[in-house]
């Protein structure tokens, strides 16, 4: 049985709310998201489903030329957003978000059958991790110079924290007796410890020395009571890269690719690798023995071997 999904006691469902969009929308929204907390989503995981939601809704609206205040949509429907959404040019991992967004509303919100179910997921591209090399880590940490940014640089390479992790960590999360991270509630909900090396300790007593953070180690501006974004972390990193003369896209995570990259090179276990990065299934972390060159070095082709002397 299919519960009502919103109240109409007032009658109007297509009556705007300040926020630019239909009442029964923006309830459903809030529905949603409620559902979300009570099962333990992050917050950008939340973020990320509600916008997926909002669009397909408010798409729906602009194809009918109205405002649709039935929220069950049908299988047919759903493939056809899908469909949309990848031959406009969004990538799998994208579309693949939306089809998740929608699976959860209806099973979750609307108490309804998922139209989705029989909807494949679309195939992604197997590609692997862009990394930088050591010295090309060298020049980009050397182009900052705002203290701030320069040690929120040296966390995301030194430990290979996702940039969400590097935003919300806090000043009693530095264990500096103990030389660790104490990084909370991560993907998956996960705790765990990373190193804190003693480069990075001096990097961050620097930055304390100016910003003097006392509950968000990275607070937003001027406003203490707030974690700085994701957002800002990552336009950061970008413009440090392009003052450091570096002709790559670098990103937060990019450092971390190269952050377990640089350890594998050096000869670190793969399940301590693991462990570090936070990941649930080994197989995640295995991509990486592609890129390192570690083993290539030790390998040598045939062609050498057959003409060994010849030189």
């Amino acid at each position: 049985m299919v519960l009502p999904p919103f109240s109409m006691e007032d009658g109007s469902v297509n009556r705007k709310t300040p926020s630019g969009l239909p009442a029964w929308l923006q309830d459903l929204l809030k529905r949603m998201d409620e559902e979300m907390v009570l099962r333990g989503f992050t917050r950008d995981t939340r973020r990320v489903y509600l916008a997926h939601v909002r669009r397909f809704y408010q798409g729906r609206g602009r194809r009918a030329g109205r405002d649709e205040a039935n929220p069950v949509a049908g299988g047919d429907e759903v493939r056809r957003w899908l469909l949309f959404l990848l031959r406009t040019g969004r990538s799998h991992s994208y579309t693949n978000q939306a089809l998740s967004a929608l699976r959860f509303l209806h099973r979750a919100v609307l108490n309804a059958p998922a139209p989705v179910s029989g909807i494949p997921r679309a195939k992604q591209k197997k590609t692997l991790p862009k990394v930088l090399s050591e010295e090309e880590v060298r020049k980009f940490l050397a182009a900052l110079k705002n203290p701030k940014h320069r040690a929120i640089a040296f966390v995301l390479y030194s430990a290979g924290l996702r940039v969400s992790e590097v935003a919300r960590l806090k000043v009693t999360d530095i264990d500096s007796d103990r030389g660790q991270i104490h990084v909370r509630q991560g993907k998956g909900r996960k705790d765990r410890y990373v190193m804190l090396s003693p480069v990075l300790l001096n990097v961050l007593r620097e930055y304390a020395r100016v910003e003097r953070p006392y509950d968000w180690l990275f607070p937003a501006g001027h406003r203490r009571d707030r974690h700085i974004t994701t957002r800002t972390i990552q336009r950061e990193v970008t413009h440090a890269a392009v003052r450091a003369g570096i002709n790559k896209r670098v990103t937060p995570h990019v450092l971390r690719h190269s952050f377990a990259t640089h350890l594998l090179e050096a000869g670190t276990d793969l399940r301590y690798i693991q462990e570090l990065l936070g990941h649930t299934k080994i197989s995640t972390t295995v991509r990486y023995t592609h890129i390192a060159r570690r083993e290539a070095r030790r390998i040598t082709s045939p062609v050498d071997r057959l003409f060994e002397g010849d030189e």
